[in-house]
């Protein structure tokens, strides 16, 4: 079912729920950043963090072009896609470094990516702090019940309803 965006009766509790529940299962991210010629480059990024509660945490190094980027302009924005849902998260970026937080959201998929480990002092964390979020979700979830969904539009001569809405969070 569609809804209106920007739903005034949702609380930050419950849509900062709604979005955690879509991204859940998606670790891989695509971090939109400025390149400072106002054009915009986007690399996938696996998140660290274990549960979103309004921000999203990601490992990288400060030497990196898209930590520079950040520096230059904070304005981000990821975006995540799964077989039913897609996500788009606005927000601001900052590194951080933070040794004790690094190591707890340190796991075997970041050492993929960082052999040096969690002492290597250009490896650093991007935290994003959601301004809002947008979200498309399908009825019946997975892509199967999906599909039904467009036959069942196909035949009925209905639209195809996608739950769409944009939080602030």
């Amino acid at each position: 079912m569609s809804r209106a965006l920007s739903q005034p009766d949702q609380s930050y509790a419950e849509a900062t729920a709604k979005v955690a529940d879509l991204i859940a299962g998606t670790k891989v991210g695509m971090l939109t950043t400025s390149d400072g010629d106002g054009g915009f480059v986007s690399r996938p990024m696996g998140s660290v963090e274990r549960t979103f509660d309004g921000s999203l945490w990601f490992v990288s190094r400060d030497d990196s072009r898209k930590a520079a980027q950040i520096e230059r302009e904070p304005r981000v924005n990821v975006s995540f896609a799964s077989s039913s849902a897609w996500v788009s998260i606005s927000g601001h970026a900052a590194i951080v470094r933070d040794a004790a937080k690094l190591k707890e959201l340190w796991g075997p998929g970041v050492s993929a990516w960082f052999p040096e480990g969690p002492e290597d002092p250009h490896t650093v964390l991007i935290r994003i702090d959601a301004d809002g979020a947008e979200y498309w979700d399908t009825p019946g979830g997975p892509i199967t019940a999906s599909l039904l969904s467009l036959v069942k539009a196909k035949t009925s001569g209905e639209p195809y309803k996608v739950e769409n809405d944009r939080v602030d969070l």
